[in-house]
């Protein structure tokens, strides 16, 4: 096993996160803390929840630092001796300068696209949305710039147009930890040095909202609802009111031709034929179900 004597402070908040924070301490490196956002709160309670990267590193005696403002953890980083390491991994938030200048070699970041491809919050959900062929995950070093730090190796995943969100979210997550361990020895010992992106290859993601949640069939091709069904499974999900009722769409294809009550009618006179859904009971069922159930 290569030296994992290396100290580094992990930066991260939700599962995609949790799989590479979990791999990093099964191969024995010295995590000295956990950096991730304040317990927000959910559910209809509004009770506090607390990160899925936080629960991990309780149970596994690492410190958990969870600054409202991140230029606030300044002291805390000095205070574990020289020279960490950060390793950032779907935070969310931006790191400023100053942080990143405490880290020897700075800050190191997962980041599931093909850099300069898809900048941004959401390269996987774009992925899915633009029915691209491939995508991957890049390691890349952290700048004060939106994922355009120069980038020390990429891992290549072909898409076979079927995926959903949170199948994609999983497999990008083992790939990028797997990549990143293989990566680790000789980012630290320096004989790896990052290549500087390419900017005018550059594209950009946005950040997903509710807004995006209801399916509007009249202003998109069938194809492209099945494909942001799929995108949004995760967050914020495909709903859409039909015969009287709110649903979302878990799963759908394209049909040519009007087959049961649950085809919708999409710009391009191609339908988005529903196959599984939530109903407004809150149970997942086919669409057959639904429709003797509800229609």
């Amino acid at each position: 096993m290569k030296n994992t004597s290396k100290t580094i402070v992990f930066f991260g908040t939700d599962d995609f996160s949790l799989e590479v924070l979990r791999s990093l301490v099964a191969f024995g490196y010295n995590i000295a803390a956990v950096v991730t956002k304040p317990d927000s709160k959910s559910g209809r309670g509004q009770s506090l929840v607390a990160p899925s990267v936080k629960k991990f590193a309780i149970e596994n005696n690492i410190a958990v630092w969870q600054p409202t403002k991140v230029s606030d953890i300044d002291n805390n980083i000095k205070s574990i001796g020289s020279n960490p390491a950060g390793i950032l991994v779907s935070f969310g938030k931006i790191i400023p300068e100053s942080i990143i200048n405490l880290f020897n070699p700075g800050i190191i970041n997962v980041h599931p696209s093909l850099l300069p491809k898809y900048r941004g919050p959401s390269p996987i959900e774009t992925a899915i949305q633009n029915g691209d062929k491939q995508t991957g995950v890049s390691i890349m070093k952290l700048t004060a710039s939106m994922d355009a730090g120069p980038v020390y190796g990429q891992i290549i995943h072909e898409l076979s147009g079927t995926e959903t969100s949170p199948d994609l979210y999983k497999t990008l997550a083992q790939a990028g930890a797997a990549v990143l361990l293989a990566l680790l020895p000789s980012i630290f010992d320096e004989s790896l040095q990052p290549t500087p992106q390419d900017d005018t290859r550059a594209t950009y993601c946005k950040l997903i909202d509710k807004s995006e949640t209801w399916l509007k069939p009249d202003e998109v091709t069938a194809t492209a609802a099945e494909r942001l069904v799929r995108a949004h499974l995760s967050f914020p999900k495909t709903k859409i009111n039909i015969y009287g009722h709110q649903i979302v769409i878990l799963k759908a294809h394209i049909s040519e031709e009007h087959e049961t009550p649950l085809d919708i009618l999409c710009q391009d006179g191609k339908y988005l034929s529903i196959d599984e859904l939530t109903a407004p009971s809150g149970r997942m069922m086919s669409a057959k179900n639904f429709i003797n159930g509800y229609i």
